[in-house]
Formats: C-alpha cells, structure tokens, sequence
C-alpha cells in the first residue's frame, strides 16, 4: 500500500516542511533575537527548511544530474542537523556543559559536508520505489549516521532527565520540546531506511512540520495546555483531516475521476471542523476531569464567601479553600495596609515556609501587578529576567522567590489594588493551566468584595463603639455643671479644713514645746498650706473645663486673639506638658478683633493644639531625630473681610492617602484608640462653616508637618 504512494505526495510534503520550518525559524528569531534558545533553534530549523526545500527540487526535476545536485545538497543540510540540534538543546535546557561537545560535533559536520559531493558519502544514482532518482550509501554515510542517531539519542536523554528534575511550566516546555523532536525525528528517520535500500518509503514526512511547529509554541508560549490534551488535540486533528483530505485523493486517484472526489472533499472539508470540534470537546472532558471539578468548586465558593463578615474566617476560608481542593503546598493572602503604605501577610497556609511578611507599594511586583492587571507566574518571570537581564525583571523574580510563589493573582476592586493571593506548586508537580488561572482570577475578584463587606462591616462596628464613646463624653459634658459644683463643694471643704488648722496652730503657745515638736508643726503647716493652693489650683481647672463643656450659647462677640489662645493655652496646661515644645505667636498684637463664641473657638484651638502635640510626639518615637523639638506656630492676617489664621506644627503629618478623609466623622489618624475618637476635626469644621460661617483648609506632608488654615469674619 505504502509503495503506492505518489511521487507528488512526498514532493508537496518537503514544500510544505520547507515553508512551515522556514517560517517558524524566523518567527521564532524575531521574537527575541538576543535570546540564546532562540538563536540556536533556528540555526537547526534552518537546517530542516534546506533539507526539506532539496527535497522538493530533487522529486521535482526530471534530469539526473539536477537530482543529483540536489540530493546530495539535502545531505549537506541533513549533515548539520544534529550538530545544531543538540547545540538548541543544551542551550533550551540552560545545561553547564563542555564547550568542547558543540566543537567537535560542528568539526565532524564540517570534514563530512566537504565530502558531500564525493562518491566517498554517496554514489551510484537510480531508482529505488517510487523514487526515480536516489543514491547508495558508501563509507562516510555510515559515519554520518552514528553521528547523527548519536546525537538525537543523547539530546533525548538529555530531555528526559530534565523532565524527572524540573517542575512547574519549564517541565511542560520540555515535554513539548521532547514530543515535537521524537515525533520529527521519527518521521525523517524513516529516510535512512530507503538510503539503506530498505523497503519502506518516508510517508511520514509531513509530520516534520508538526514537530516544529510543537517545539516553536514551547519556546514561546510559557502558559502551555497540558501536554496530554495538546497530543490528544493533534491526534484528532490529523485524524479528521487525514480522511477530510485522504479519502477524496484516494478515490481520485484509484477511480482517476476526480469531479465526484472534488465534491467530496467540499463537502467533508466543510463538516471536518464540526467534526474536530466534537471529539476535542468529548475528549477535553475525559482528560480534564478532575481540574473541572476542582474549577466548579472554587467557582461555587466565589460566590458564598461574600457572605461571610468576619475578615480573619474568611481569609482562612480562602486559603483552606484553594490549598484543599486544587492541592496546592502554599497559599498566603496579603491585604494593602493603608496606614503603612504595605501590602502585609494576613494568613498563610504553608508546609514549613517563611514567606517575607510585607511588601512596600512601590515594590517591583506591585507595580507589576497594578499595571498589568495579570497574574503573575514565577517561571515567566524567571524566564524574562535571564532573557531581559534588566534590573527590575531580576527584582521582580526574586520577590517571586522571596515569597514562595509559583503564581501572584492580583485582587482588584475597580482600579484599586486590594491585595494579591500567592500560591505555590501544585503536590501533583502539574502546571497551572490557562483555565486554571480565569478561575483564579474569578476567585479573586469574587474576594476583593467579600472582603471589603468584611471591612465595612467591622469598621461600622468600631464606628459604632466610637459613637458610644462620644456618647458617654457628651453625657459627661451635659454633667459638668453639677460635677463641678460638688467638686468645688469638695474642694471649699478642704479650704476651710486647712484653713482652720493653720489657724489652729498659729494661735496655740508652742514656747514650751520640745525642738522636735516645733518642727513637726512647721511641717504640718507647711503642708496644710500647699493643701490650700492646690485646692485653689483645682477649682481653676474644674471652672476650665465647665467652660470649655458649656455648648456656648451665648452668641458671637468680638474676640481678639490673643483672648482665645490665652484661654485655650490656661485648660491645654492640664492635658500636655506645654514646656515639651515651642508655643509661637507670629502675629501683631494689634490685629483687628473676630466675630465668634469664646467657647467653641477655644474648643477649635484645643483640638488643633492637641493633635498637633500628638503628631509631635508620634514624630519624635517614630523618626528619633537628633536635637528635634516640636513647635506649633501661629500666624495670622487681615484678608477682604476675614481673618486668616495659620496653625502650623513640625509633627508627622498626614499620608497622602488619608488627605481626603481627615473631616470625615471617626476618621482618625492616631495610632491609638483610646487617643480619639475621631470626632475631632469633624466638630471643628461645624464650627467653623456652620456656626461661625468661616473656612477651613489645611496642607500636610508627611514626615514633615501639617498647616490648618482657619479664615474667621472680622468683628
């Protein structure tokens, strides 16, 4: 059956070969020239496209000395095929080799390609089957065909070894490279048969251009289907247009009536993509089983985690989730922390690993992340780094290291990088697949909202523990009135209890008394009169802060400055040690007076002043500047009809990201709850706009300070 093929097949095959290898050669190339894999891969294909290209002039000319010419110029490519072949391999697989293999297999290629021509390779042209022109083997032939079985055989070694040693997507890679070459080299082996007068014609040529078209997706995809689906879909599609094409040309040529074969080959060219469309649908199921199932569960769990409100759970939801049902070594979850300007490890699912517990936002691969929007896969990463060697491809990759990941998913919520899943390798030493990485995309995404309800949720909590706080202050400031009464009552008990015993003592006759007992009741008056000062002293702060708690009623007056700092500095004394840092007044002392409330612009200077004495002390614990002292400097200005004061201080300052929340109700930027309930600034823009019809802006760099801009009416 075999010997009945027609001359024309094998031709059109090595056109075919020709076209598709010299395309692929440069193709590859193209794409990263400066690539080593890609340089070497070529070179060989190069060798392929020559050799397959004789082959079509050869069965295509009629003269023998053409034949000859051309057959014996296809031993010459044939000659270099190995020698670049195994030079493409050890350099696809990145192997520490002796320089000395590729020399020597390029010096054997070169003293054989010089015999090509001689009768010392081949001699005596004629037919043989089909063939009307081919040559017998002399003794330099055999050399060559040691030398080339030698070095397919070694480079396949060379592969399988990788194959047992390498994991993730380079394994695939090679897997690919190995089936491309065995089915390639299987195909034109069949050649050194016929040379060798066996009786087996080279039917198989066509399958030349299958291998290289394998090995050219290997070297430039890295996000590679799974080996078995990729031979199962070649298969069937050689199989389908095998008869698509085959059972036309056969009835054709046994009938020698090719207008019903045309029809036919209409017809089944038409119905041969249903039928491809089909089996590769049916067969997907059979192989891909099992990733299905695990895909629909995680696509199940993406939809029934948003309803989950405790933030820790549903981390440990995720990771439990991921690690358990696709098998995976590692998963760890990390969340941007705004205050620190971090991405931070929240949960981790690992076996024995130390991942790096935080990443900065301006880190390599979060850039990455937030610019591609992608997932992130270490190999192509690792990859790009050896092909790119660019500073920030190295980085990226080791982070990748840093962090255990064989894939980054990144968690969007609109355009705001939420955070990023990491997860290690599969147990079973499989690829993640294209359809692997949408599901974990979907995930992801379905994550992003599941945690920001977990958030929201918990930060409605706080606020609502913030508002019970600020409750139980506003209870205590509606009480002041009486607390300071029986307080004083307290107080002008004391008084006169003291009072009364210093009188004591100074009337009683002590002239009789021991040295002893004199001393002992100078220090007992002694005592009785700081008693009575600091008595004095509390009932100024009790009248301090029923001042400051009364809600100012009274209406607006004229108010000079100096008058409300003055006020503010008397009740601040109290809470800060103002002898800490420099109060500077950098205005005239004959400004022009405002229009305000005594009360509530004292309370708006006491907020200002009490924040600004904590960032100077978070400064001075976070920064530990040498010889750095706070201050809080005052300045104002006459301005059209208002009166522009500035109150600036050198504390922390405020994050860029928090600028447009610092009015917002419970927004607070202390590091402590217990510092504020975040009310603060809220209340004091009220008072400004609303009850005394003025403006407020302020500027702030972090690590540098903040200015509060207050614009009042004039009186």
């Amino acid at each position: 059956m075999l010997e009945h093929i027609p001359l024309i097949y094998y031709a059109l095959a090595g056109l075919f070969n020709f076209i598709a290898s010299f395309a692929l050669s440069f193709f590859v190339f193209y794409k990263n020239p400066k690539s080593r894999t890609n340089q070497t891969f070529s070179f060989w294909t190069l060798a392929v496209a020559g050799w397959s290209l004789c082959y079509f002039l050869w069965l295509s000319t009629e003269k023998s000395y053409l034949a000859e010419f051309y057959l014996r110029t296809l031993m010459l490519f044939v000659i270099f095929i190995p020698s670049t072949f195994t030079h493409f391999i050890l350099t696809f697989l990145k192997i520490n080799y002796d320089k000395r293999i590729n020399i020597g297999n390029y010096l054997i290629s070169i003293l054989l390609g010089c015999m090509v021509y001689s009768r010392l390779l081949a001699r005596d042209i004629g037919p043989f089957l089909v063939f009307p022109f081919w040559l017998k083997p002399a003794f330099l032939f055999s050399i060559h065909s040691i030398h080339f079985f030698t070095n397919v055989i070694y480079s396949h070694f060379l592969m399988l070894r990788a194959i047992r040693h390498q994991s993730g997507i380079f394994r695939n890679q090679v897997f690919y490279v190995f089936v491309g070459t065995v089915i390639g080299y299987s195909a034109g082996a069949i050649n050194y048969l016929t040379w060798y007068r066996i009786p087996i014609p080279p039917f198989l040529n066509p399958l030349n251009s299958i291998s290289v078209a394998f090995i050219s997706y290997a070297i430039l995809k890295y996000r590679l289907m799974d080996i078995k689906v990729a031979l199962t879909r070649t298969g069937i599609f050689v199989v389908v247009y095998t008869m698509v094409l085959g059972i036309p040309f056969w009835i054709g040529y046994t009938t020698k009536s090719w207008l019903p074969s045309t029809g036919l080959a209409v017809f089944l060219a038409t119905l041969g993509p249903f039928i491809y469309i089909y089996l590769d649908r049916k067969a997907e199921q059979r192989l891909l089983k099992e990733q299905r199932r695990y895909q629909e569960t995680l696509k199940q769990a993406s939809v029934g985690m948003t309803r989950i409100r405790n933030l820790k759970r549903l981390l440990d939801l995720i990771t439990h989730i991921v690690t358990k049902t696709v098998k995976i070594t590692y998963a760890g979850i990390y969340l941007y922390d705004r205050e620190a300007n971090e991405y931070v490890l929240q949960v981790c699912r690992d076996k024995g690993r130390t991942p790096i517990p935080k990443l900065t936002a301006d880190n390599p691969l979060i850039q990455r992340l937030i610019n591609n929007r992608q997932p992130l896969i270490y190999e192509e990463v690792r990859l790009e780094a050896q092909t790119v060697n660019h500073t920030t491809e190295k980085s990226l990759e080791e982070n990748m290291r840093l962090l255990t990941a064989s894939v980054v998913i990144p968690s969007f919520l609109e355009d705001r990088l939420l955070g990023f899943i990491v997860l290690g390798e599969k147990a079973s030493g499989q690829i993640y697949t294209p359809d692997d990485l949408n599901v974990f995309q979907v995930l992801a995404a379905q994550s992003a909202l599941a945690i920001e309800n977990a958030r929201f949720f918990e930060e409605t909590k706080q606020m609502q523990e913030q508002i019970g706080q600020a409750e139980k202050m506003a209870t205590i400031g509606t009480m002041a009135d009486g607390l300071s009464h029986q307080i004083n009552n307290r107080f002008y008990a004391l008084s006169l209890i003291a009072a009364d015993t210093i009188d004591t003592i100074k009337l009683t006759d002590t002239s009789q008394c021991s040295p002893e007992v004199k001393e002992m009741l100078d220090q007992i008056n002694h005592a009785l009169e700081r008693i009575k000062e600091n008595v004095i002293q509390g009932g100024e702060v009790v009248k301090g802060v029923l001042k400051y708690t009364r809600k100012g009623e009274e209406g607006l007056e004229p108010l000079a400055l100096d008058q409300i700092l003055d006020a503010t500095l008397d009740m601040l004394k109290y809470k800060i040690n103002l002898s800490e840092i420099d109060i500077i007044r950098g205005y005239a002392k004959d400004l022009p007076k405002i229009k305000g409330n005594q009360i509530q612009l004292q309370e708006v200077f006491f907020n200002f002043c009490d924040n600004a004495y904590d960032a100077i002390c978070e400064r001075k614990v976070t920064l530990k500047e040498e010889g750095y002292r706070g201050k809080i400097n005052f300045s104002a200005q006459p301005k059209d009809t208002m009166l522009e004061i500035t109150i600036e201080d050198n504390g922390m300052g405020i994050k860029e990201d928090f600028n447009k929340k610092v009015f917002t109700p419970f927004f607070t930027t202390k590091t402590s709850s217990h510092k504020g309930t975040g009310l603060g600034l809220y209340v004091i823009k009220k008072i400004i706009t609303d009850n005394h019809k003025g403006r407020v802006s302020f500027k702030s760099a972090y690590k540098v300070g903040t200015r509060f801009i207050v614009e009042l009416p004039l009186a």
